[in-house]
């Protein structure tokens, strides 16, 4: 019902928009350009299920090996008492367990395409024991919040954008990232809490985020004191170590149990095309939705809204620039990418707008993006309140992202 809703109100809010820039402000080129939008988006959402198609493959193939080898079996044991809590409808030991670890895993390192076709099936298996198929369970709900709080420790795509525009130190918006992108988690993780009524203050619970919280913080004191330059060559090869290693472990393991591993790599492989075609209309909806969105201006109209309001407050109103960022990337992953990379090209990558708008594409995730595609794979259409918990965590990401930077560049 919530994407319904937003999907009907884009089109919408870009055809009262387009209106009134044909007629108050003639101009001609605002339909012509919201339905190019319609071909483009539709074509970006084809390629990228063709794109995921050969990673999905991939990686759901080593997920089977890591499946029969019994890896799934090790990584609940250790993490079971804290899921157990905040995923209480998953059985102890169920596959669905360790394709969650592995999902949340990739999303730290920053390796987007390990993520997705392992949230895939992370959220296959949660269907599994979803007894009312078109509604989103608690534990899909959870995941999927979670998933678009979008807590990482690497953002190295971001990092090398900068790189690439000029930026004098590219790693600058490091720490402020990371920062930001964990108060958007624990925002994200409270507002399902709460809505569940999942204990937080149960000292299991406890544990693991203080654990969690304090390797973040070892993680954040590490980056600060080697020099900048070598941030992201540093994070560049420890994710990929890592991802690596965790493959080679698979391996080594299904090895130990005499698996066949090839035979395995195929059987978890054919599931990566049947769900490629299964995303492709979904992907599509909500892409086009959003590229009429933005081509007929509306976005436009919000961010001068906005700055009009903050300034009745006297508040400084220059992050209002930057705010494009942090509401595209909600949307779509490459169109704040876009965003991103025009704004530090209008400001100047070393600019606080320049900065800011960096920091706002890393403290959020594509939330439509993920719940369209994966609530789509396993057809949930009533998604309850994952988009307003999504939002909130999303919220929280900017906030606390306004008032990093201000801290951090001004």
């Amino acid at each position: 019902m919530a994407l319904n809703f937003i999907w009907i109100a884009f089109f919408l809010i870009a055809f009262v928009v387009g209106l009134v820039k044909l007629i108050f402000f003639q101009d001609y080129e605002v339909f012509p350009e919201i339905i190019n939008a319609t071909f483009d988006m539709s074509k970006t959402g084809f390629e990228l299920s063709i794109y995921l198609t050969g990673v999905m493959a991939l990686w759901l193939g080593i997920m089977k090996i890591g499946e029969e080898g019994g890896i799934i079996h090790y990584f609940s044991k250790i993490i079971a008492p804290f899921f157990s809590r905040l995923f209480p409808e998953i059985p102890r030991e169920h596959p669905a367990t360790g394709s969650i670890i592995m999902n949340f895993s990739a999303n730290f390192l920053g390796l987007d395409n390990a993520a997705t076709p392992l949230g895939l099936k992370a959220m296959k298996e949660m269907q599994d024991l979803n007894l009312d198929k078109d509604t989103a369970s608690n534990a899909q709900i959870m995941f999927l919040v979670l998933n678009t709080s979008g807590l990482t420790i690497i953002p190295l795509t971001i990092l090398i954008d900068r790189s690439v525009v000029g930026a004098a130190n590219p790693t600058d918006v490091f720490i402020p990232i990371m920062l930001a992108t964990f108060f958007s988690t624990l925002a994200g993780l409270i507002a399902v809490a709460i809505y569940q009524k999942i204990n937080l203050l149960d000292k299991v619970v406890l544990a693991y985020l203080g654990g969690i919280t304090i390797f973040m913080i070892g993680i954040i004191i590490y980056f600060s004191i080697i020099p900048q330059e070598q941030i992201a060559t540093i994070s560049n090869v420890a994710s990929t170590l890592i991802i690596f290693t965790v493959i080679i472990g698979f391996i080594l393991l299904a090895m130990v149990k005499r698996v066949n591993i090839y035979e395995a790599f195929i059987d978890g492989a054919k599931d990566g095309f049947t769900i490629a075609v299964k995303i492709i209309p979904y992907l599509i909806a909500i892409l086009v939705a959003i590229g009429v969105f933005r081509a007929a201006g509306a976005l436009d109209f919000i961010v001068g809204a906005v700055e009009k309001f903050v300034s009745i407050f006297g508040v400084n109103t220059e992050f209002v620039e930057a705010l494009p960022t942090a509401f595209m990337k909600p949307l779509s992953g490459s169109a704040a990418r876009g965003m991103n990379l025009e704004i530090m090209k209008l400001h100047g990558p070393d600019s606080f707008v320049g900065r800011l708008s960096s920091v706002f594409r890393g403290a959020t995730e594509t939330t439509f993006y993920i719940l369209a595609v994966y609530f789509g794979s396993v057809n949930i259409k009533k998604t309850r309140y994952a988009v307003t918990a999504g939002l909130i965590a999303d919220g929280a990401g900017i906030i606390a992202g306004i008032f990093i930077g201000y801290l951090f560049f001004h």
